[in-house]
């Protein structure tokens, strides 16, 4: 499939029925989201790949006890910083400068500015603003999961604070954004399957200027 058709073939799955994804699927799957542009280049957040079925059972009635929780393949928890601080700027700069063998310094300016209007931000604004990075990535995972012709299930119906306190975020400075449960759909027991993908016309979505 290329990308139109993927796009056009997934839908939010609504039943899956427990097949596990290959090993080589997922890694791109993952490696896409990896790759995914975010603001800076700071990836102010982590992914978390789930498949022990007791931790599933655990956040089943967390997110609503949602089927998918428990019948998915790999459930993946994006997890964004709870807030920006000089150390954590500091090292997303001095790691990018030392890969591409550059001195620390190099971009002492651009990272100052950049501190600048990030700390001006307030604590809602700074988590908005982070959040809004996850789903960059979020987005890029599924479409990567369709062109992989995986299943995939985006979820925000949880409750966040149970799920941090379930998955240890707040030791680790996170809070959850999104979820997705990955796998293959169970076409026999989906309402959705066969149901028309329905989306804003073309002239009323795309103004050309």
């Amino acid at each position: 499939m290329d990308l139109i058709q993927a796009l056009n073939w997934r839908y939010a799955t609504k039943k899956m029925n427990g097949t596990a994804v290959s090993d080589e699927k997922i890694e791109k799957i993952l490696e896409a989201a990896r790759l995914a542009p975010t603001s800076s280049g700071l990836q102010p957040f982590q992914i978390f790949v789930i498949t022990d079925p007791t931790i599933k059972a655990q956040i089943s009635p967390i997110a609503y006890n949602q089927s998918q929780i428990t019948d998915s393949s790999h459930l993946i928890v994006f997890a964004a910083w709870d807030q920006y601080t000089n150390e954590r700027i500091d090292s997303r700069f001095d790691y990018t400068n030392t890969f591409r063998g550059l001195p620390l310094d190099t971009t002492n300016e651009y990272k100052n500015q950049l501190k600048a209007q990030l700390f001006a931000l307030d604590t809602f604004a700074q988590a908005a603003h982070i959040a809004k990075q996850s789903y960059i990535a979020f987005g890029i995972l599924l479409m990567a999961a369709a062109l992989e012709s995986v299943d995939a299930t985006p979820m925000e119906g949880f409750d966040k604070e149970a799920l941090d306190n379930l998955l240890g975020f707040p030791e680790k400075g996170l809070k959850s954004t999104t979820m997705v449960a990955l796998g293959y759909r169970d076409a026999s027991q989906d309402w959705l399957v066969n149901m028309a993908k329905v989306r804003t016309p073309k002239d009323q979505f795309i103004t050309k200027l």
